[in-house]
């Protein structure tokens, strides 16, 4: 089950679950789609894999299941961020 993060791991931007800014990696790592665009480039900072947009989860279910309140915060640190942006980032997330 899907955790559904509140809000942008880098940036801080809220992502409630009918957001179609949210993207994940394999891990749940979430992050807004301008992050992934314009900083991490389709490169994970936490794993290396790329990035999906997160579905959304029908209302009725978030009565049962509901997105996490919990915001985890960790802006990337570019610095060390570098090498592997540098050694993923031309390299399709399928093929990683």
């Amino acid at each position: 089950m899907l955790e559904l993060r509140p809000v942008c791991e880098n940036c801080g931007k809220n992502l409630p679950n009918e957001s179609s800014d949210a993207m994940i990696c394999s891990f749940e790592c979430t992050f807004c789609k301008d992050c992934v665009e314009h900083i991490l480039h389709n490169v994970c900072p936490n794993c290396g894999g790329g990035f999906e947009k997160r579905p959304v989860r029908p209302k009725e279910k978030l009565l049962k299941y509901p997105a996490k309140n919990e915001q985890y915060l960790k802006p990337v640190d570019l610095e060390k961020f570098a090498p592997l942006l540098a050694k993923n980032k031309d390299i399709d997330p399928h093929q990683r």
